[in-house]
């Protein structure tokens, strides 16, 4: 859980309004259109790739008083990936699945919990794995932090918390981090992945701040090429 949103670190141009962002790059393969991000408070993002996928990054909408009442009902989307099992990432995850029907990627034990829920499409992933879906490769990265759900007053074990590097269809990488600490490994991130985008949380009681986030920045390697 944070206490703030999150800071994007990229090579490509910021155009803001009000609560929605959209991010523009400046290379693109003709065919394909513009890639396009929304932010709708906190950790939530939808993404709209360059081939035409929408992705939805840790939704929760109902209650989340940075996201606009315009977009509060569950999105249409192709891809849903969940961080981790904190409510203010994920509290609407079974909603907008079952809404738009889109596939769902998370640890094992939160796809687990949403499966008996009547969730049945998902598509469960573990740290250093990497998968082809959607026309997208997605790898799940570490991610320091804790994830735990209440359900029925009761304290529910998501698994460990995580981040996601998915290759977009022209070659492009994002690193969504999740909720997380500064850890040294995020340069392996840069090494491995060379993400163009960072999503990075600040938070500082939960997660990094701003210190910890200017490293992470760093780290990833997302700014240094511009």
């Amino acid at each position: 859980m944070t206490s703030t949103t999150c800071v994007f670190t990229t090579r490509v141009r910021l155009v803001g309004r009000g609560h929605i962002w959209r991010v523009a790059a400046a290379t693109m393969i003709t065919r394909m259109q513009k890639l396009a991000i929304t932010w709708l408070g906190h950790a939530t993002f939808i993404i709209r790739t360059p081939g035409g996928k929408r992705l939805l990054f840790d939704p929760w909408l109902s209650s989340n008083p940075m996201c606009p009442d315009a977009m509060k009902k569950p999105p249409k989307v192709d891809l849903i990936l969940a961080s981790h099992g904190h409510f203010d990432h994920m509290e609407d995850l079974v909603v907008c699945a079952r809404e738009s029907g889109a596939t769902v990627v998370a640890m094992y034990e939160l796809c687990d919990w949403i499966g008996r829920k009547g969730i049945s499409n998902t598509s469960p992933m573990n740290k250093g794995g990497s998968q082809e879906i959607a026309g997208l490769r997605v790898t799940m990265t570490d991610a320091r932090h804790s994830s735990g759900y209440v359900d029925n007053g009761q304290m529910v074990y998501m698994g460990e918390p995580a981040g996601f590097v998915v290759r977009l269809e022209d070659g492009i990488s994002i690193y969504f981090a999740g909720d997380t600490a500064l850890f040294g490994d995020m340069s392996l991130v840069a090494e491995l992945y060379a993400p163009d985008i960072a999503f990075l949380p600040i938070g500082d009681r939960a997660t990094m701040g701003p210190v910890e986030a200017a490293k992470a920045c760093q780290c990833t390697g997302a700014r240094s090429r511009s």
